[in-house]
């Protein structure tokens, strides 16, 4: 069981950044994969960015390559989704999940309850 909370949503003027933060609570945090996930209003929910056990391998959406930056620290069970350059279709809650499977695809097994996040241009 992993229980996920994130953090750091709210609202910044374009072409800022913004850093999301996950803690994970449970057992064995770094035996999983991390996603970061987001779903505008009216939109379906996509995968933004994910990372695996180790932090040896992530994937980014081709929407937000060279912008966003994944990242996790196994001591202190917590991924991170630093945010930069951020424009105004970056608007969504933003949520993490976690799998000991699932990276890229995949159906993740715990989430978070998301945190907004709302561009203004």
């Amino acid at each position: 069981q992993v229980q996920l909370v994130e953090s750091g949503g709210g609202l910044v003027q374009a072409g800022g950044s913004r850093r999301l933060s996950c803690a994970a609570s449970g057992r064995m945090f770094s035996t999983y994969n991390m996603g970061w996930f987001r779903q505008g209003s009216g939109k379906e929910r996509e995968l933004v960015a994910a990372i695996n056990w180790s932090g040896g391998r992530t994937h980014y959406a081709d929407s937000v390559k060279g912008r966003f930056t994944v990242s996790r620290d196994n001591a202190k069970n917590a991924v991170y989704l630093q945010m930069n350059s951020l424009k105004s279709e970056d608007t969504a809650v933003y949520y993490c999940a976690a799998d000991r499977a699932a990276l890229v695809t995949g159906e993740y097994k715990y989430w978070g309850q998301g945190t907004q996040v709302t561009v203004s241009s």
